[in-house]
């Protein structure tokens, strides 16, 4: 729902009743994962829910769904010849949930978004099907929850598991009984998380910084640039960053947050700024640490982390050179090759050509975010 939610807010907002389509759950090599999502005003829509492939059919879906008042969990699977414009052309299958959605219905719509804009983590969990009533609604922060799905027991439950989700920032679809126990799975429950964007942290600012900074914010990631230049570690320079800090390397990150969904990209080359950072950050949760390079600066660094007393389990976190071997030059192809590190490592990928692959295209497993 991130994707439209600043769309479906001004409708909300204006007393709009309108349809909101939420891809749940995903199997095979579908097209777009849990929590996309595409809404549907009169003849106007917005967002998708499988690139294109049953849009159509999604939309129709949803104004009788506004219509009769009641929501919908609909599946979508392989085209036929028959069928050929509602199914997927890429083999996969897809649970879109679609419901009618209204201030009256969905009063929480504008604190979340308040939430989201706050970048304060919120889940949202909603029963698909089963026991309970379909549609039930339950916003759960991290010291409170509004709305009900049913038993004292299942709101519980969902509770635990979706701050768990939300220290993730993983969505899903969780089973339970019909009170919330948890070795019973007839009662289906999405799970949408809206954490907060994962972070980005760019060290110097060269012109190498700026293209990742591009791509970094792209992909959705919160971006920092630091460097201690003043000179250099500008706004100016770096206008797709959501921060720039002018400081020494190490001595931001000692302070900086970082969890185990923050990506650390070191760009400086330069001894006096790199090896002290380095060894800051391979001691941190981060998912991902790398740093640009040439092999014999590689090799120079680590024997210097060897000097700091890192142990080599630590230094095999470090990706050096880092990104993929693309055959980059420029900035931009540079910035490619790291996103495209970062792809691989988050999704398991091989990182070959698809035309030396079989089976699956898309993965469907964040590799608990890239280590």
């Amino acid at each position: 729902m991130r994707d439209v939610l600043g769309q479906i807010t001004r409708w909300w907002e204006s007393g709009e009743r309108f349809g909101l389509a939420t891809v749940v759950a995903t199997f095979s090599s579908a097209p777009r994962p849990p929590g996309a999502s595409m809404a549907v005003l009169g003849d106007e829509a917005v967002g998708s829910v499988s690139g294109g492939c049953v849009e159509g059919a999604v939309y129709d879906l949803a104004q009788e769904v506004v219509a009769a008042g009641e929501p919908v969990l609909q599946r979508y699977g392989v085209s036929d010849d028959e069928a050929f414009s509602v199914g997927l052309t890429c083999g996969g299958i897809i649970d879109v949930f679609v419901e009618p959605v209204s201030r009256e219905s969905y009063p929480e719509l504008g604190e979340i978004a308040a939430s989201v804009a706050r970048r304060e983590p919120v889940a949202v969990a909603t029963i698909l099907a089963g026991p309970g009533r379909a549609g039930a609604r339950r916003v759960i922060w991290a010291g409170r929850a509004t709305g009900s799905l049913g038993p004292a027991r299942l709101d519980d439950a969902v509770d635990d598991d979706a701050r768990g989700m939300l220290a993730q920032g993983t969505t899903g679809v969780l089973r339970y009984g019909p009170e919330g126990e948890r070795r019973l799975d007839d009662l289906r429950v999405f799970v949408q998380s809206f954490a907060p964007s994962p972070r980005m942290l760019v060290f110097g600012a060269i012109d190498f910084a700026a293209a990742v900074a591009r791509i970094g914010k792209f992909l959705g990631y919160h971006v920092v640039v630091c460097d201690a230049r003043p000179v250099f570690a500008t706004s100016r320079r770096f206008p797709e960053a959501d921060e720039v800090v002018v400081r020494w390397p190490h001595d931001y990150l000692s302070e900086a947050r970082v969890d185990a969904r923050t990506v650390i990209c070191v760009l400086t080359h330069d001894p006096k700024f790199d090896v002290p950072l380095l060894e800051v950050a391979l001691r941190t949760p981060a998912a991902y640490v790398g740093a640009m390079g040439s092999r014999r600066t590689h090799e120079d660094r680590l024997a210097r982390l060897r000097e700091a007393g890192l142990p080599e389990e630590t230094l095999a976190r470090l990706r050096s050179p880092i990104g993929l071997d693309l055959g980059a030059r420029t900035p931009e192809e540079t910035a490619v090759s790291i996103a495209a590190e970062l792809i691989k490592l988050r999704w398991g990928g091989s990182g070959r050509p698809l035309t030396e692959t079989a089976g699956r295209i898309h993965g469907d497993r964040p590799a608990a975010e890239p280590r």
